[in-house]
């Protein structure tokens, strides 16, 4: 007999370790002779991670999926690894290091005593989220545990750099890119959060070459003119008043009539020694916005992504302003002479041989050296203090909140006028590992001709050899894909793959797969020896994690795993990592293997909080889910975050969820130690074509239908239709209803009857584990065990999913009825407010055969089921009565004297108009467009939701009076 409560601390560790003992998740355990592969290669978590919610939920589907393709029989891989993580590791052991109170720093050890110390760390502490990983009950074949370092990864990595830098798919570049000030790298867009900030927009004037004049005229949508001024200068805006120093033109939109008289003329930046300030071109191009600010754009192309678009497309040069750490370079030649090198580019045109001129110091000698911002404080200091800002009365609305300092009059007076710079709420870009603003920057790296690879990648897609579900994902992967730009993958960090270039004397690169390699090429390139230098960057952890398909797998090698299990069967992931890992591993894997890495990419849904926000640490509202392990069990929070998978859709995970999930553990346990006390048979096959009884026919129907529902839900990825339908079955059909309506026979004379309920409460229960195995694998394996010790030729996570087929309509028809019916009587007294020690009448109004039949045979079970004085059929409505109709048939439940049909009949009018009122105030506020618009989307979304509630309930309750007669 098993123990009277469950408890899933202390059953899941023993189990597991069970698991372990048989390896029972090796490759190919419990495979069945003739069984296709399937295999999964896991999202490599961080080196340096803990699992979070969206661990939880990602490597929880997929464990259903491996588990229900396991007990299937077919050859099942799930490949696990973690990422080195670059930034996020040297971080953590940087820091590690500064808690010790160590006094050397990372540069001061040097490259090599530092890899090493964090390989030291990587082998005390990173192998955390394997366990954390075990602990949810992941099905991995840890004896294939990988890491992107391993030495057969880092052959992989090697063999693809060396083998596209050979093809020219790798290159050396100056571009754009988003640099961390702080960890002084590169680093990707998925490594950069962009917050909302309070920020300023500025607005100067560019006053125009020689003193020339032009006329400025603005109209209104009508045309109609409301603007006509003389001006000397072209006004704009910008919320980065330290990169003005950087301009390289003033752009306007072609269309924009306002500055059409002097497109093709200088302007001068105002920054600077007077006599010594730059000139730059106005020019057209469709990025600016006339109606956004002034209308006229600053282009700083090695300052701002737009910009360097804009620069790109015009010729426009670059001039890099910052160093490293973003502070204004101190580098170069002095200002005055950096100035006229900056004018011979202009005049030479600006050419893309000459556009690149990072080595030209643009910064004014007085700001050079300074941290960015202070830069920017002294730059609009002197700006306003020589009346460069465009001044604008104190009550000109766009000022908001802000009053910049004015300066005194003649005689004392304070001017009217104060300079224009808006109070704006700006997108701003933090490093997410940093927290310090990023700066895009014009950098030396290295780049992989995505373009090229993209475009088998695209056409995989397109013809279906690999299916994205939801399918509407598709089109967010032919967004990014079709407009791919170059991708950067060199890092200027320590810790990864060191990239495989050498430099010779005069800068000639040479890329080997060695040293000795490089040492050879250089000296037959130059004639002679030569001494080489390595290249100090790494590689980006994007780059070896987009081989993960096939380098865990032996590649460049050929190996029993390629042959088996590539291509993998599906990947599973988050549809923020689409573009830098799902599109990443299409490309390389149908570049070096000339296959698709897998067919099917299941964009599984985000975990937010219970009110749809997203989870973080500042809004503090994540949720822990191995406090939620330790609490409730891994079970609980499988079978909540499978049920809440809907696709599509985010998971709101409320936790009093969860606590409900708990009870169906309980439930599963009580009706498992409920069927031992009745000496039900487990262990043993049922032929149901054999069953006598009606209800044992009827429940292994049910059971048939939900093993069919719930295997085609799977296969659809459809976890949240599979775990309703199991929930259903076990939940209502099984232990509810079967139970119940078991117990009369188990208790009764007949010995036959009650041991066929016997045999298949056991073989129903037996298959219920099965079915619910890849949900709640724990307890599950655990009741397998207890409830036939020594009897099972195996373990529940290898047993065989399929059952028998069986179908016995009649008898599931008639059972169904009659759970139709309790539910409809029991839901009436529910509704009705009927005091539970009051039995009422059942009265059938001239039914059918059929249900004539089924009222005589099921009358006992109806009068103890639904708490009734009596059941009988009659030809009239007996007056005050509820009526409900089931299959055709109208049955009233007198109510007269029982309770007050009239007040209970203005109890739910009132109820309904309550709610109807809640429903048309909710209609109200979304039909609202500046409410919908402005705001949160979480907000919005709840009163969605509230009003889905308030109709529902509403339809209930007008279902209820309706039946009142």
């Amino acid at each position: 007999m098993i123990e009277k409560t469950y408890d899933a601390a202390a059953i899941e560790p023993r189990i597991y370790e069970r698991w372990t003992e048989a390896d029972a998740f090796r490759a190919g355990a419990g495979k069945r002779d003739g069984a296709p592969a399937f295999s999964i290669v896991i999202p490599p978590p961080n080196v340096t991670g803990s699992l979070h919610m969206g661990h939880a939920l990602n490597n929880t589907l997929q464990d259903i999926l491996v588990r229900f393709e396991r007990m299937r029989g077919k050859d099942v891989l799930w490949q696990p690894g973690t990422d080195h993580a670059g930034i996020a590791t040297q971080m953590v052991v940087e820091r590690q290091m500064a808690a010790a109170g160590e006094s050397q720093t990372r540069r001061e050890m040097g490259r090599e005593a530092f890899v090493e110390r964090i390989w030291q760390w990587k082998a005390e502490s990173g192998g955390r989220i394997s366990e954390q990983l075990k602990r949810l009950g992941a099905s991995l074949d840890w004896s294939r545990e990988r890491f992107t370092m391993d030495e057969g990864l880092s052959e992989a990595v090697l063999e693809v750099f060396v083998r596209l830098f050979e093809e020219g798919l790798i290159y050396r570049d100056k571009r754009l890119v988003n640099w961390d000030p702080h960890f002084q790298t590169s680093i990707s867009d998925l490594e950069v959060e962009s917050r909302e900030v309070d920020g300023h927009m500025w607005h100067f004037k560019y006053p125009l070459a020689g003193g020339e004049t032009y006329e400025y005229v603005e109209k209104d949508a009508d045309g109609a003119v409301i603007l006509r001024e003389t001006r000397d200068y072209i006004s704009i805006a910008t919320t980065r008043p330290e990169t003005m120093l950087g301009d390289g033109a003033v752009a306007v939109h072609p269309s924009d009539e306002r500055y059409a008289p002097i497109v093709g003329k200088l302007c001068e930046i105002p920054v600077g020694p007077k006599g010594q300030r730059r000139l730059v071109p106005i020019i057209t191009d469709d990025y600016p916005d006339p109606d956004f600010g002034s209308g006229a754009v600053k282009i700083t192309g090695a300052h701002d992504f737009n910009d360097y678009g804009v620069a790109k497309r015009n010729s426009i040069p670059l001039y890099r302003l910052m160093d490293e750490t973003a502070s204004m370079r101190s580098d170069g030649a002095p200002y005055a002479e950096a100035v006229e090198l900056a004018r011979a580019v202009r005049e030479a045109g600006g050419t893309p041989d000459t556009a690149y001129v990072d080595t030209i110091n643009l910064v004014p000698d007085e700001y050079r050296g300074l941290d960015r911002f202070e830069a920017r404080r002294k730059i609009v200091e002197a700006l306003n203090a020589e009346g460069s800002a465009i001044m604008v009365p104190e009550t000109d609305p766009r000022l908001g909140a802000v009053k910049a300092p004015v300066a005194p009059e003649e005689g004392g007076e304070v001017r009217e006028l104060v300079p224009l710079v808006e109070a704006k709420t700006i997108m701003q870009p933090f490093g997410d590992r940093s927290g310090v603003v990023i700066e895009p920057m014009l950098t030396d790296q290295w780049f992989v001709d995505a373009q090229t690879l993209a475009k088998p990648a695209i056409a995989s897609v397109r013809e279906e050899r690999t299916k994205f579900v939801p399918k509407q994902w598709e089109n967010t992967y032919f967004r990014w894909m079709e407009d791919i730009q170059p991708w950067c993958i060199s890092r200027q960090l320590w810790w990864g793959h060191r990239i495989p270039a050498w430099y010779g004397p005069d800068g000639h690169v040479f890329v080997a797969r060695s040293e000795e390699a490089a040492n050879e090429a250089a000296r037959v390139h130059y004639g002679s020896p030569a001494e080489l230098t390595r290249d100090e960057d790494v590689l980006d952890t994007w780059f070896s994690s987009a081989l993960w398909p096939f380098s865990t797998m032996g590649w460049p090698h050929e190996t029993p795993e390629m042959e088996k299990y590539y291509p993998t069967s599906v990947l599973s992931t988050a549809f923020d990592i689409i573009f830098f890992w799902v599109a990443r591993m299409m490309m390389m894997g149908l570049h070096f293997t000339g296959k698709e890495p897998f067919h099917t990419v299941y964009m599984h849904p985000l975990v937010r909080d219970k009110l749809g926000q997203k989870m973080s640490k500042s809004k503090g509202n994540g949720i822990d889910p191995l406090e939620l392990i330790d609490e409730v069990g891994a079970d609980a929070l499988r079978f909540t975050l499978a049920a809440l998978a809907v696709q599509g859709r985010d998971v709101k995970l409320d936790p009093a969820r969860i606590a409900g999930y708990r009870n169906f553990c309980t439930k599963l346990w009580n009706a498992t130690r409920f069927a031992q006390m009745n000496e039900a048979r487990h262990g043993e096959d049922v032929d149901p074509s054999a069953l006598t009884q009606p209800i044992n026919r009827w429940i292994v129907t049910e059971l048939s239908k939900a093993e069919r529902e719930a295997t085609a839900a799977l296969e659809a990825f459809r976890f949240n239709d599979a775990a309703a339908i199991l929930y259903r079955f076990v939940w209502n059909l099984f232990c509810d209803w079967y139970v119940e309506l078991s117990k009369p026979t188990l208790g009764g004379d007949d010995a036959a009857a009650a041991e066929e309920v016997r045999r298949v409460t056991g073989f129903v229960l037996d298959r219920i584990f099965v079915l619910l195995h890849p949900f709640m694998p724990f307890v599950t394996e655990e009741l397998w065990e207890e409830t036939a010790p020594g009897r099972r030729e195996a373990l529940l996570c290898h047993t065989a999913w399929e059952g028998v087929p069986f179908a016995a309509p009649e008898s599931a028809s008639d059972i169904n009825w009659l759970i139709e019916l309790v539910s409809a009587i029991r839901s009436v007294r529910s509704e009705m407010n009927v005091p539970a020690s009051a039995k009422v009448a059942l009265v059938a109004i001239s039914p059918d055969g059929t249900s004539a039949d089924r009222l005589s045979r099921h009358g006992p079970q109806l009068v103890r089921l639904a708490r009734l004085e009596e059941a009988r059929i009659s030809s009239d409505v007996p007056a005050q009565s509820a009526q409900i109709v089931v299959e055709g048939t109208t049955f009233a439940i007198p109510l007269a004297g029982v309770i007050d049909i009239e007040a209970e009949k203005a109890r739910l009018a009132k109820a309904v108009s309550k709610n109807e009122a809640e429903v048309s105030r909710i209609d109200k506020k979304l039909g609202n467009e500046k409410f919908v618009a402005n705001a949160p989307e979480e907000i919005v979304a709840q009163e969605r939701e509230k009003r889905e509630a308030y109709a529902a309930e509403t339809a209930s309750l007008k279902a209820a009076l309706s039946r009142l007669q």
